[in-house]
């Protein structure tokens, strides 16, 4: 018996520290780009990987698209919508079907229809309507968050698999304030782990629902905020106490002063961290899956940067320019920007 129990601990132990050896810190010293699409009529602010065979995008022009990675061929398409030139900034899928929001007046959101096009399932028509991000808890369950329209954030969701989509009432919303908005940079202004989500707002607040968008109350954050270009412009957590959120000024991108923030309580606190340090302005942070909370990738126009401390210091790897980011492992994402979308391949 006792050999048996001694047996157990050694497993137990070789294990953790197996565990442990795999998570400690990786120095990624440069990124490789492989380019997978180049139009430069296009902006692409809004990617979804829906399996490790086939990304999706959706972007201005009236222009979304289907890449498979297997056969490296793209199926894209023009949706159209009476003579509107519709602007798309946020999609999602929840496994079944695939979703893009466009921004201003009219709001419409399309989804996969039986006929294989896509239909409008939500249209919303209002002088100040403008949607900025999109994402599901589940199969049947999502959320699309826009700027305020009546005195409160613009919040729709789905409990139907994204059939029907109610807008909530500023009665089930904590008070908004004058202009708040989400900045349409990256598809990120929503994070999900579990039931939990959070949404970054342009007044440097974060929106926290425990419960799937049934309740919500708001937190204050450091972010730097005084202008209308200031605020959050993306937010993720790893888990449902940690998370990262990042933003600035794009018409100032060097400037680096309280734009990088941190929780560890589940975004009720917020602390500067990097305060004075680069990256500046950056429109999208992403923790990459599998690295323990540890490390992060933020992306912008002016270039890629990582961090192996949860955010406390970076490193500079690419001017390459880019929007927004999407993880398909701990080393390979895909980004996308202006006339472009990229594999990216993190090496040390």
């Amino acid at each position: 018996m006792k050999n048996i129990y001694l047996l157990f601990l050694f497993i137990g132990l070789w294990v953790v520290s197996c565990k442990d050896q795999a998570l400690k810190p990786r120095h990624f010293s440069k990124v490789v780009l492989e380019p997978i699409l180049e139009d430069s009529t296009l902006s692409i602010r809004a990617i979804e990987i829906l399996d490790k065979n086939s990304i999706a995008f959706a972007a201005n022009n009236n222009t979304y698209g289907l890449y498979n990675v297997a056969q490296n061929n793209w199926l894209i398409s023009k949706q159209a919508y009476d003579s509107l030139d519709l602007q798309f900034r946020a999609v999602a899928n929840n496994n079944t079907d695939f979703f893009m929001l466009s921004v201003a007046n009219p709001a419409l959101l399309f989804k996969t229809g039986s006929s294989g096009n896509m239909e409008v399932v939500y249209k919303e028509v209002h002088e100040r309507v403008f949607y900025d991000a999109m994402d599901f808890w589940n199969t049947q369950e999502g959320i699309a968050i826009g700027d305020a329209t009546n005195g409160c954030l613009s919040i729709i969701i789905t409990r139907d698999g994204g059939n029907t989509w109610t807008k909530l009432p500023c009665d089930a919303l904590p008070e908004g304030m004058p202009n708040e908005g989400a900045f349409a940079a990256s598809d990120t202004n929503i994070a999900i782990v579990g039931n939990h989500t959070w949404v970054a707002t342009t007044a440097g607040r974060v929106y926290y629902s425990p419960n799937k968008g049934n309740t919500w109350e708001v937190f204050k954050t450091p972010m730097v905020k005084d202008k209308e270009t200031e605020g959050i412009y993306s937010i993720d957590f790893y888990d449902a106490l940690n998370g990262f959120a990042i933003g600035g000024d794009y018409t100032k991108p060097e400037e680096n002063k309280a734009n990088k923030i941190q929780t560890k309580d589940g975004g009720r606190t917020w602390t500067v961290v990097g305060e004075n340090q680069d990256p500046g302005y950056r429109s999208c942070v992403q923790y990459i899956p599998g690295r323990g909370g540890n490390e992060l990738v933020a992306i912008g126009f002016k270039g890629i940067d990582y961090s192996n401390d949860g955010g406390q210091t970076w490193s500079h790897l690419s001017d390459e320019g880019f929007y927004t980011i999407r993880f398909l492992n701990d080393s390979t994402a895909y980004a996308a920007g202006q006339g472009r979308l990229s594999k990216l391949t993190f090496k040390e």
